[in-house]
């Protein structure tokens, strides 16, 4: 049995890379770990040039991809939340294994989960729930492909601004959007994933839900 991991993250070694390294390590399983900053995947075309073939008609990383989520026995998705939806290169990479559904249903059956990083905290009610919206785009996916879905991770990410030299002269700082107008990148904070325990435990334990599934779906 093997699971797939696939991180959108572009940021080397990201929280994002990292809480999804550790659900893959909680499985047990023997795993590939997929960054798709590493890879070109256009968007879907909605041509359904696939529909007799299984194959998408666009030529590039999205094809080996989608190949390699139907030879594995489950699948884990990792994406972020920039402007509180999923991040483009995880959207494009699960519309790309749309050719996997036609007649076949090759992703049915099979058991997955989501990571998702966003830098604003649940407890922020006056903003969007981005960390839901994420978690959902891949749990909706999953769920109308006739998966199971075994649960998510959400992680407390990094505004960018907290990196940017000019936070206190800027009118648009997501600093101060999600802290409040008088917060500095101090207020942020440097959030890292290993220093979460939720997230942490809900790593582990997506992890070995999906292996716990697999084992059911073994054949005696």
């Amino acid at each position: 049995m093997k699971v797939l991991g696939v991180s959108g993250s572009p940021i080397e070694n990201s929280n994002t890379d990292r809480a999804l390294e550790m659900v893959l390590s909680a499985t047990g399983l023997p795993v590939e770990f997929v960054k798709l900053r590493d890879c070109t995947v256009a968007p879907c075309r909605a041509c359904l040039g696939c529909v007799e073939t299984n194959r998408c008609v666009i030529e590039d990383d999205g094809v080996v991809l989608a190949e390699k989520a139907k030879e594995a026995d489950a699948l884990v998705i990792a994406g972020f939340t920039p402007y509180s939806s999923l991040d483009a290169r995880t959207k494009a990479f699960v519309e790309r294994l749309y050719p996997l559904r036609h007649r076949y249903g090759f992703m049915a059956g099979k058991p997955g989960g989501a990571v998702i990083t966003c830098a604003v905290p649940g407890d922020k009610k006056r903003l969007p729930p981005a960390g839901d919206f994420g978690v959902n785009a891949i749990r909706f996916y999953m769920l109308e492909e006739g998966m199971k879905f075994c649960g998510a991770v959400k992680v407390l990410g990094n505004v960018p601004c907290v990196r940017c030299t000019r936070e206190n002269e800027c009118a648009m700082s997501a600093v101060k959007m999600i802290y409040g107008r008088d917060a500095a990148a101090a207020d942020a904070g440097d959030n890292v994933f290993e220093d979460q325990p939720a997230a942490v435990e809900a790593a582990v334990a997506l992890g070995r839900a999906i292996a716990a599934s697999l084992r059911k779906r073994r054949p005696s």
